[in-house]
């Protein structure tokens, strides 16, 4: 298989793409977490990730650069013509030196884990074989297994991404045929399946030059039935390294996942002051 460029190890640049149109919680790249924008909750838990060397806020919103800006973080203005953050990242990695790796950390992540950050960058830089590397975490409930919009992601026996999906994959067919062929019964009445599915989180690492090639990639069939643009690359050839997460995120979608976000945020904010 082609290789996509090389990296340089301390060469780790993060990209947070950040838009500030939402259709379920508008603006909230600016909304309050404890005196804060989220945007710069998420920005200051990446620069404590040991590999990374330098983190820039993409945006398309010039009211999410001047926050980003005036508490001195980087930020960088972007189109805003982009289909997906992924696209935003790559505009951004035009600018960035070649051989470099790039980190795409959503915005709306204030409680991403530094350790998963350098698992995920770890994991590309000690495989010169890998074009890119992404996180997963366990399921932990039956809902997650048939819910449409958590994407399970199947991992081979050398940790690189088979596919992902939105339906709850591996095929448990054997459980299915102690329920009359029915896979979510299965699921449903024997709760041991759980191990053997994996939650796809979306962070992503890339070696600069794939990210380059992939954002110029047309969109495949497999991408548009299932919504993944994950599968673009791995229809591509891509081999995407999965580490497990150091410990579960909440992306802040909805104003329940705000409140959440707060709630757990509200004793950093009080061990800070004391």
């Amino acid at each position: 298989m082609e290789h996509h460029g090389k990296n340089h190890p301390k060469i780790v640049v993060a990209v947070i793409p950040a838009r500030y149109a939402s259709v379920r919680l508008p603006g909230k790249m600016l909304l309050p977490i404890h005196g804060r924008p989220l945007i710069l909750w998420t920005v200051e838990q990446v620069r404590q990730a040991r590999t990374v060397s330098r983190v820039i806020v993409a945006t398309d919103d010039p009211r999410i650069f001047d926050v980003v800006s005036e508490n001195g973080c980087e930020s960088m203005m972007t189109s805003s013509d982009h289909r997906s953050g992924t696209d935003r990242v790559a505009e951004v990695a035009e600018c960035i030196p070649e051989a470099s790796i790039i980190v795409n950390v959503q915005g709306d992540e204030p409680l991403i884990a530094p350790a998963t950050i350098d698992a995920a960058v770890d994991a590309l830089v000690s495989d010169e074989a890998a074009d890119m590397s992404t996180t997963s975490e366990p399921i932990q409930n039956i809902d997650e297994i048939l819910n449409g919009n958590v994407v399970k992601v199947v991992v081979g026996e050398n940790a690189n991404a088979i596919y992902f999906s939105r339906s709850p994959i591996p095929f448990p067919r054997d459980a299915s045929l102690r329920h009359n062929g029915d896979a979510n019964e299965a699921v449903l009445s024997e709760p041991g399946l759980l191990s053997i599915f994996r939650k796809h989180t979306g962070l992503y690492v890339y070696r600069r030059e794939y990210l380059l090639r992939f954002s110029k990639l047309p969109q495949t069939k497999l991408e548009q039935t299932e919504m993944l643009e994950q599968l673009r690359a791995i229809e591509d050839g891509a081999k995407i390294k999965v580490v497990e997460a150091a410990c579960r995120s909440i992306g802040v979608d909805t104003q329940e996942d705000l409140d959440r976000v707060r709630q757990i945020l509200k004793a950093v904010v009080i061990e800070n002051i004391s």
